[in-house]
């Protein structure tokens, strides 16, 4: 079992090294624009939650996570190289709906803004 801090500098070592092997080593094109959003790595090393999301939205979601289920050996061996530890965890992909949740919540409050400054104009005439 290793210390919090620790498990936190790996899940961020994986984040870094997971990005970079998508962006330029991945040629699958379901995996095009695929952004690691979140990894956490448990207490005992045995698995990494990989968190992802993408510009094209959860339409493509399955897809996506196909993808990377078919691309799970080679990113794990991959990583392993790159990042030295005796036993490397095994990676499980997630999908992250936060960034269009966040996408949601912005145009609700773009939508309020909106409504105040004609409210605003109003009151001046």
């Amino acid at each position: 079992m290793v210390s919090k801090l620790r498990a936190q500098r790996i899940a961020e070592r994986i984040h870094e090294e997971l990005s970079t092997l998508l962006l330029m080593e991945v040629a699958d094109p379901r995996l095009a624009g695929v952004t690691v959003t979140t990894v956490r790595v448990d207490k005992e090393l045995s698995f990494a939650d990989v968190y992802v999301s993408s510009l094209e939205g959860s339409e493509k979601a399955d897809e996506i996570l196909a993808g990377l289920e078919h691309a799970r050996g080679f990113l794990r061996r991959e990583l392993a190289h790159r990042i030295q530890l005796r036993i490397f965890p095994r990676l499980r992909f997630h999908w992250d709906p936060s960034p269009e949740h966040v996408d949601r919540i912005e145009r609700l409050l773009a939508s309020l803004d909106i409504d105040d400054e004609e409210e605003n104009q109003d009151d001046e005439r």
